[in-house]
């Protein structure tokens, strides 16, 4: 059993867990954050049912990060050793400019990893501008193969853009491309092992990912899927060797004999990862998130704005760290979602 892990809260900031602007990202667990999952927008041309509502309420403008301020986001926590970054949304593509921002920071001193998450609908367009400009690596979304369930999940997607723009970020050249699945029971439980097909027929990595209690959305009781049950599902039908490599994130991966394909499961339910956790989020609109299962936040935009120096944002991010916790308790929390705020609102 787990045990019970408080929530940070702002007042328990102690001088002694602040650090100077211009050291590391450690927390007070000492966890090292090199990793930073910046979302450029909440826009998204799907409406999954696991990451929004059907009818959103987007951000105006004025409140979004400009592509100017992302820069500068990604400059300063890169000056203090992240070397990992990930794009994600909502959809990135859907960004007006989106390719001016990826162009800049493939060129940042210090970054080593510049990666992206995408549903995909836009590949077939920005597969290879994306490349060039300097992404490393692409996460594509794919929870079914069946246009009708896929229809039903993103209740306005189209299941061939997406295979549309698989193809396209392997014509440009991406290598080590990864699939990314939530698993639902009922719903797409019985296409685990053609998705697995799918990837090793065209040497794509795929993740399986357990359901998270994020936002208002009824019945994930219902359709939640331990990821052992998938990985026996699968187990009989390939030989599944493990393996401990990592791409830098959360998923434990397994291998299969004579393909390149790596399986991956991500446990943020039944075997949560927080012990390694190197990473923090920041929304569309400036909020640092330094925990996804929480709901503490540091809100940087304000900052950014006021201050042409970067003393003042540097400071808060260091501050920030206080509000790592040591866990989450997505595990509690399947029908009691307590953090309200959609997938899409924080970033995939």
């Amino acid at each position: 059993m787990n045990t019970p892990i408080p929530p940070p809260s702002l007042t328990s900031w102690h001088p002694d867990a602040v650090q100077p602007a211009d050291r590391p990202l450690i927390d007070a667990s000492g966890r090292r954050v090199s990793y930073v999952r910046l979302s450029v927008t909440d826009r998204c041309d799907f409406r999954c049912h696991y990451c929004m509502a059907e009818k959103m309420t987007f951000l105006p403008r004025n409140e979004v990060l400009s592509l100017e301020e992302c820069l500068r986001l990604v400059r300063l926590f890169v000056e203090r050793g992240v070397d990992k970054v990930r794009i994600t949304g909502g959809e990135p593509l859907v960004r007006k400019d989106i390719l001016w921002l990826i162009e800049r920071l493939g060129a940042l001193p210090g970054l080593a990893h510049l990666v992206m998450t995408t549903n995909g609908s836009q590949l077939k367009r920005y597969a290879a501008p994306l490349r060039a400009a300097g992404v490393e690596r692409l996460n594509i979304s794919l929870d079914t193969l069946s246009p009708q369930t896929f229809g039903a999940l993103t209740r306005i997607g189209e299941l061939e853009k997406v295979l549309r723009g698989i193809d396209a970020a392997i014509e440009a050249g991406f290598v080590g491309t990864k699939l990314n699945t939530v698993m639902m029971r009922g719903i797409n439980d019985h296409e685990f092992v053609d998705l697995v097909r799918f990837a090793i027929a065209r040497e794509l990595d795929i993740s399986f990912i357990e359901e998270m209690p994020l936002g208002p959305i009824l019945g994930r009781s219902q359709t939640f899927m331990p990821a052992q049950d998938a990985l026996n599902q699968l187990g009989e039908h390939f030989d599944l060797r493990p393996t401990q490599e990592s791409s830098g994130g959360p998923a434990r991966y397994w291998r299969v004999p004579g393909s390149r394909t790596r399986i991956g499961f991500i446990t943020p339910q039944s075997e949560h990862f927080c012990e390694t956790c190197n990473r923090v989020r920041i929304t569309a609109r400036g909020e640092l998130y330094p925990c996804l299962g929480h709901n503490d936040a540091v809100a940087l935009l304000p900052l950014l704005r006021a201050h042409a120096e970067d003393g003042p944002v540097a400071a808060a991010i260091a501050r920030s760290l206080a509000l790592k916790p040591e866990g989450h308790r997505f595990n509690e929390q399947i029908d009691n979602p307590q953090v309200v705020r959609f997938m899409s609102m924080t970033g995939g």
